[in-house]
């Protein structure tokens, strides 16, 4: 079989964005036995130190989400598509679809596939970034979008199990569902190791990851952790992630000042490397998930999640329909009430009374099997 060239290409995403490069681009560029070429569009990261040969990095986007140079990107984008010459795109954003449908009617032979990483258009109806009259218009320009792509594509994949019952424009017979499961770093895993938890006069090492945001629970993670203080005193909190909005940021920083000590911001106006969130993973006793139910949300599967189970960090879940099973197959932690409810001595006593992870890794939380669908679906259209 002929070397293929892909690109994978987002707006807002950094080019070491944990799922296209980190996933797609990396099993991609290093399936045993062949040799393709690479190629990731997305907003300015540094690259990583660990990039596998034939992987290659074009920025599109320089400044902010909400920056002139994001229309710039779409120029950069149709240069892109015109120079590289790929053999099949992997959209990882809805705004690339109309240059890419354009791309693919302008030449024979040419695939794509649309990797569908949000339910787009239920977020704009619901999660109120935009004004209320606009809402809707945008919420249908985006789903049209995404439906006539759909007729068009080599395939869609799905980043939640949830979507294929949410979009109607995600025929079985087409889709694919490749979940955000953990995909370690190059080189060799270490060891799992199981966690026990400090003394109670100890500190007691708290994990909040990834987007940092209102919906996620974040102010929900910090009143949770003053309660705890209250029983043990070294509780601190890590809070790691990017904050995409920016009103958001200014209160949240405004709440760690108010309670000096117990919280610790990594990133919040900067994207965060993976590898440093993977490093706090791996030195914290406990990982919150603090949502609350939300439409856009609630039926999702957290990466975080994936990556907490696979190295073996004890959760404190929300009683989630969804999350619930995957935790208590693996006795991976508890489901707690993240509101002024929840009493820390008795939550102590629970933690102290269980024993997290007794069969080990959960093999279910790696990328691993994600990849073997990825291929099964490339071979199916080069």
């Amino acid at each position: 079989m002929q070397p293929t060239i892909f690109l994978l290409a987002s707006v807002l995403k950094p080019l070491d964005d944990t799922r296209m490069y980190g996933k797609f681009g990396r099993t991609l560029a290093g399936r045993p036995g062949e040799a393709h070429a690479v190629h990731i569009a997305g907003r300015w990261s540094a690259t990583p130190a660990d990039t596998p040969p034939g992987l290659h990095f074009h920025p599109l986007l320089r400044g902010s989400r909400l920056s002139w140079q994001r229309l710039g990107a779409q120029w950069r984008y149709w240069q892109l598509l015109r120079r590289v010459q790929p053999d099949v795109v992997v959209v990882h954003a809805p705004e690339l679809l109309p240059l890419t449908l354009l791309w693919k009617q302008l030449g024979r032979s040419r695939q794509f596939l649309y990797d569908v990483r949000e339910n787009y258009a239920l977020n704009i109806r619901t999660q109120r970034v935009y004004p209320a009259w606009l809402r809707g218009l945008l919420a249908r320009l985006v789903r049209g979008l995404e439906a006539r792509a759909a007729r068009q594509a080599a395939g869609i994949v799905l980043a939640e199990r949830s979507y294929a019952e949410e979009l109607p424009f995600a025929l079985p017979a087409r889709t694919v569902v490749l979940e955000n499961k953990f995909q370690p770093g190059p080189g060799p895993a270490g060891p799992g190791r199981a966690r026990t938890l400090p003394a109670s006069d100890e500190p007691l090492n708290l994990l909040y990851s990834g987007t940092l945001s209102e919906l996620n629970g974040v102010f929900e993670a910090l009143e949770f952790t003053r309660r705890l203080r209250q029983v043990w005193p070294l509780a601190h909190l890590t809070l790691i992630g990017f904050c995409q909005r920016p009103e958001q940021l200014v209160r949240l920083r405004a709440a760690l000042a108010a309670a000096p000590g117990s919280a610790t911001l990594i990133g919040g106006d900067t994207l965060v490397p993976h590898a440093r969130i993977v490093a706090e993973i791996e030195r914290s006793h406990l990982g919150l998930l603090p949502y609350f139910p939300h439409e856009s949300t609630w039926r999702c599967v957290p990466t975080k999640l994936f990556e907490y189970l696979a190295n073996q960090l004890p959760v404190l879940i929300p009683d989630n329909p969804y999350w619930t099973p995957i935790v208590a197959r693996h006795q991976a932690g508890l489901v707690v009430r993240f509101d002024k409810t929840f009493e820390p001595r008795e939550l102590v006593e629970q933690l102290r009374a269980n024993r997290f992870y007794p069969a080990g890794v959960p093999q279910e939380a790696f990328w691993q099997s994600e990849a073997a669908k990825l291929w099964n679906l490339l071979d199916t259209i080069r």
